[in-house]
């Protein structure tokens, strides 16, 4: 298996979109410096004009492409628009309907389209869409979960979905080490999506001038992470997640979550279903994409570098690999880890061993 990158990068790697504004210019710019593939996360709002400017403030710190991921629960038509014109190199979907016609917008601006899934039928109506690549999640993600089935059987249903069509299927959910990357492979994945250290990782055949991606790398358990400290170092201290639907319901009905399982989600995890954060109490404030903000118990907003207050009383979202970090490194160094020890993996397991 070959390990080259994309457009010259050294090993492909992309920084996928963390929200609110986790992954913002800086690391998006750094990861592109590097040799990998940043994406920004767009505002879950409509703001175009603050959009171009995160958009060419990468610009300013990066000459590599990057791409944006776009929440499509939330107001977004003009987000996508600015997006387009900005001819960034990726636009990612997730949690709403990705058309035939957004597909085709999008690459009549250069751009290519990667939806996430949770499950075959989401898949089978990407497939019909056009678009160039599939991430399929698995309930044991972190963060917001768009499925119930879990990814060891959905990732091969979706594979032989795609048969030899040249969609790749990315595997997302719970995955944070060399030997979950592995495994997803054997199940005819292109690449993974590990959980709270999150990457994406080979094969995403012919995006770009028919070279190959490698890895997609969400760096929330990484030093370069715009997540507050308190969160990084939960996500070193504690080794076990709830599916709940505590956080958010009334900004994001219908949508569950995994999250640490922290003494404060501890004691609220049977908040009765006529709950939400609309009349809780204000337990901190946060600054994000610019816009002062309030955060109310239960609002599922994860803290970021500004936010103040009850930290251990917010959401913090992650995957059920989790118990498989055990310190914050440099992005860069989990993505040299990642390599290596996949490398040595295989060659160990798998390197023409007589059956």
């Amino acid at each position: 298996m070959g390990w080259g990158g994309i457009l010259g990068f050294e090993h492909g790697i992309v920084l996928a979109p963390l929200g609110p504004d986790i992954s913002g210019p800086e690391l998006v710019a750094a990861v592109a410096n590097a040799g990998g593939l940043g994406l920004l996360r767009a505002p879950d709002w409509e703001s175009p004009d603050y959009l171009r400017e995160l958009i060419r403030k990468t610009r300013s710190l990066t000459d590599k492409p990057f791409g944006i991921g776009v929440v499509l629960a939330f107001p977004h038509e003009e987000n996508i628009k600015a997006i387009l014109e900005e001819k960034v190199a990726v636009l990612q979907l997730y949690w709403g309907e990705c058309s035939k016609e957004l597909v085709m917008e999008a690459h009549n601006a250069g751009v290519k389209v990667i939806p996430q899934v949770g499950s075959i039928e989401d898949a089978r109506k990407a497939i019909n869409a056009g678009v160039d690549a599939i991430i399929v999640q698995g309930r044991e993600a972190g963060g917001h979960v768009i499925g119930q089935d879990g990814l060891i059987s959905l990732v091969p249903r979706a594979v032989d979905l795609v048969g030899n069509r040249d969609i790749p299927i990315i595997a997302a959910g719970g995955i944070v080490d060399a030997r979950g990357y592995v495994a997803a492979l054997a199940l005819g994945a292109k690449g993974v999506c590990l959980g709270t250290r999150i990457i994406i990782s080979t094969g995403f055949l012919n995006l770009f001038k028919n070279q190959t991606w490698k890895s997609i790398v969400r760096f929330l358990a990484t030093q370069e992470s715009y997540a507050h400290p308190i969160y990084k170092r939960k996500l070193v201290e504690l080794d076990k997640t709830e599916y709940t639907d505590v956080f958010g319901r009334a900004r994001w009905p219908g949508a569950p979550q995994r999250a640490l399982q922290t003494p404060f989600l501890c004691d609220w995890k049977s908040l009765p279903a006529h709950e939400n954060e609309v009349n809780q109490p204000i337990i901190g404030r946060s600054t994000i994409h610019g816009v002062e903000k309030e955060i109310r118990r239960f609002a599922g907003t994860v803290p970021n570098v500004t936010t103040t207050g009850d930290i251990e009383s917010m959401a913090m979202y992650a995957g059920q690999g989790v118990g498989l970090i055990k310190e914050i490194l440099p992005a860069g160094e989990v993505v040299r880890r990642l390599v290596e020890d996949s490398q040595i993996l295989i060659k160990q397991k798998f390197s023409a061993e007589p059956l």
